[in-house]
C-alpha cells in the first residue's frame, strides 16, 4: 500500500519518515510489505491509513493534482476525521499520527475487554434501523447513505438484530470483519482514554470548517474538536448527513484521499449531481485536465 507515492513523490516520503520518526517504529515498512494480518489489526490499521491519506494528500499538493488552495470545507469518515483534521491545519502530522496510534491501542483494547460486532444493513431506513437495533440490544454504528446502516453491538445483539432486519424486509445483513463494536457504547473505555489523550494534543482552531461525524454540521473551534474526536468513538456517524451538509452549502464536488473509492461511491449515492475524485497513488496525485467524474 501507497508504495508507489514513497517511491516518487518527495512530499509523500516525508510523511512516512515523519510518521516512522514519531511512532518509533517503521509504519511504512508495514504499509508496503505487511503481512496482511498486521493490517488488519487496527492498532497498525489506523496509523497506516491516516499516513497513507497525508501522503496522497502531500503528493497531490506537490504534483499539482489538487490546487494549494484551502478547500471551503473538510470531512472525514470516523478516522478520516483525523485527516480531515491535518488538512484544516488543526493538527499537525505528527501530533495526529500520535493520537491516532493512541485511538487504535485503545480501540483494541475496548474490544477485547467487551468483545463487539457490526454489520451492514441494506434496505432499511434509519428509523426501522434503530426499532429493531432498540429491539435486539445493538445499536447503530454508521448512517452512511439512503438504505446503507451499520449496526453494532454485542455478537448475541448483532445476530438478533440481523435477523431482525431480514424478517422486515431487509435486502441483505453482510457482518463486517472487525475486531471489535466501533463506535457504539462498547468504546466508551476507549473513549475516556481519548479524552486524556486529546486534553494534552496541541489542537487548535480549524483554518477552513469542519463538518464532523457526530452531528453532519460544521465547526472549527478547538474545544469542539477535542470534544468530538471523543465522542465519535461511542456515537454513529452521520456521514448521509455530511454529505447532505456539502450540498446544502453549495458543494458540488469532492476529493477523497486514502486508499479506495468508499467514500466518494458513498457521496454519489447520496446525490447524483456530486463530481468526485479520488487521490490514491502516483497517477492520480498528479496534475490532470480531466474534471472529476462518478467512480
Amino acid at each position: 500500500m501507497a508504495h508507489d507515492l514513497h517511491a516518487a513523490s518527495p512530499a509523500a516520503r516525508r510523511v512516512f519518515e515523519t510518521a516512522d520518526e514519531t511512532l518509533g517504529y517503521s509504519i511504512s515498512q508495514v504499509c508496503f510489505e505487511g503481512p496482511a494480518e498486521r493490517l488488519q489489526d487496527t492498532q497498525f490499521a489506523q496509523p497506516a491509513l491516516f499516513t497513507t491519506s497525508i501522503a496522497c494528500l502531500e503528493a497531490a499538493r506537490e504534483l499539482g493534482g489538487v490546487s494549494n488552495e484551502p478547500p471551503s470545507f473538510v470531512a472525514g469518515h470516523s478516522l478520516g476525521e483525523y485527516t480531515a483534521l491535518v488538512a484544516a491545519k488543526a493538527i499537525d502530522f505528527a501530533d495526529g499520527v500520535r493520537l491516532v496510534q493512541e485511538r487504535g491501542r485503545l480501540m483494541a483494547e475496548a474490544a477485547q475487554q467487551q468483545p463487539g460486532a457490526m454489520a451492514a444493513l441494506l434496505g432499511l431506513d434509519e428509523d426501522r434501523v434503530a426499532e429493531l437495533c432498540d429491539e435486539a440490544g445493538a445499536e447503530v454504528c454508521n448512517i452512511n447513505a439512503p438504505g446503507q446502516i451499520v449496526i453494532g453491538g454485542t455478537p448475541a445483539a448483532v445476530d438478533a438484530a440481523m435477523a431482525l432486519a431480514l424478517e422486515r424486509g431487509a435486502q441483505r445483513g453482510i457482518k463486517l470483519r472487525v475486531s471489535g463494536a466501533f463506535h457504539t457504547s462498547l468504546m466508551q473505555p476507549a473513549a475516556e482514554g481519548m479524552a486524556r489523550a486529546v486534553a494534552v494534543a496541541a489542537i487548535h482552531d480549524a483554518t477552513v470548517p469542519v463538518v464532523v461525524n457526530t452531528t453532519g454540521a460544521a465547526i472549527a473551534r478547538a474545544q469542539e474538536l477535542r470534544d468530538e474526536l471523543v465522542s465519535q468513538l461511542i456515537q454513529p456517524v452521520q456521514w448521509l448527513r455530511s454529505v447532505q451538509y456539502l450540498v446544502e452549502h453549495g458543494i458540488d464536488s469532492v476529493i477523497e484521499f486514502g486508499p479506495g473509492r468508499v467514500l466518494t461511491g458513498l457521496a454519489r449515492r447520496i446525490d447524483r449531481s456530486i463530481a468526485v475524485r479520488n487521490v490514491s497513488d502516483i497517477t492520480s496525485a498528479r496534475a490532470t485536465t480531466t474534471a472529476p467524474t462518478p467512480p
